[in-house]
């Protein structure tokens, strides 16, 4: 082998070499580095733009928390309803190892949502009454403006109703369901927040259990929840009441969000009137306009309404 072509050779083995040492180490350097994973989203309405921030994974695995998966990295979903979602990610590398994460999301979350807790809440979402109250609870009339009725404090004291020894009303649990079925349970005293007047004229007071409240027209009374019972929401409409500040004995609060019910149930209070106006809704909370038919000569109709904060039971 002549001195040129040997310098030829040993420098193309030594490239040769360099080569494959090089891809060893890149190699090496690859599998060396973790499997990592997060998750990355945007919402516009109903639909979730989903991004997996991945490092070394070679798979990936969506659940979007309503049975429906995908096997894209970055997909983008649209939720057939709004509600809570918990999505998964699984991620996976080229040796098997896997990472979970997963996230929560709120897609197109409607006041019908923040109420029933949406299409996810299998077991409904159930709601008490807030016995811290708020800032916004008050003893009102029964006129447009629910005035603050007087000689009543407000805002409402925190127990104010424990006060007066019917703490127990603090207790009673409400559940609405996204499928517009509701539940109601009295607990173990089967009595419910309840008008004096209200109780005198469909008992003949036979149904009082507690009456600390009479001096302000309320008790607490018998009630055995209806089974099968459903409600309804309206967003906005124009609610017409019986009231004795109203032309005729007729007054209406326009443009309001309302909850009714099926047959004798209600939420809060029974009294005459079982419909209730929705002041405010959070996920957290939510103050109802709850009306109080508390006078003997006008029976049937509104004098006033308790203004009063609910909140989740946990």
């Amino acid at each position: 082998m002549n001195k040129k072509f040997k310098i030829l050779f040993l420098g193309a083995i030594a490239s040769l070499l360099f080569g494959v040492m090089s891809c060893s180490s890149d190699d090496d350097q690859s599998s060396s580095i973790p499997l990592t994973a997060d998750i990355f989203y945007s919402i516009d309405g109903k639909q979730v733009a989903f991004q997996a921030i991945t490092n070394n994974a070679s798979g990936w695995v969506w659940d979007f928390g309503d049975g429906k998966t995908s096997r894209d990295k970055n997909p983008v979903y649209k939720y057939a309803e709004g509600g809570f979602y918990k999505a998964i990610l699984v991620t996976t590398d080229r040796n098997g190892v896997s990472i979970t994460k997963e996230v929560d999301v709120a897609v197109d979350v409607t006041p019908y949502v923040l109420l029933t807790g949406g299409a996810t809440a299998t077991n409904g979402k159930t709601w008490k009454l807030a016995s811290g109250h708020s800032a916004n609870d008050y003893f009102a009339n029964a006129d447009l403006g629910l005035s603050s009725l007087a000689g009543t404090p407000n805002p409402l004291p925190s127990g104010v109703f424990g006060q007066l020894g019917m703490g127990e009303i603090y207790d009673d649990e409400f559940t609405f369901y996204f499928d517009g079925n509701y539940s109601h349970n009295v607990k173990s005293d089967n009595a419910t927040f309840s008008g004096y007047v209200y109780q005198y004229v469909t008992t003949g007071g036979a149904g009082i259990v507690n009456d600390g409240g009479k001096d302000y027209g309320l008790c607490t009374g018998l009630y055995t929840p209806e089974t099968s019972a459903t409600f309804s929401y309206a967003a906005n409409e124009d609610f017409e009441i019986a009231s004795i500040y109203g032309t005729g004995g007729k007054l209406t609060y326009e443009n309001v969000s309302t909850l009714d019910f099926s047959g004798t149930e209600f939420i809060g209070i029974k009294d005459f009137e079982n419909k209730v106006i929705i002041q405010s809704i959070t996920s957290k909370s939510m103050r109802l306009v709850m009306f109080l038919g508390a006078s003997e000569k006008y029976i049937g109709v509104a004098t006033n309404a308790l203004v009063l904060t609910f909140e989740v039971v946990e």
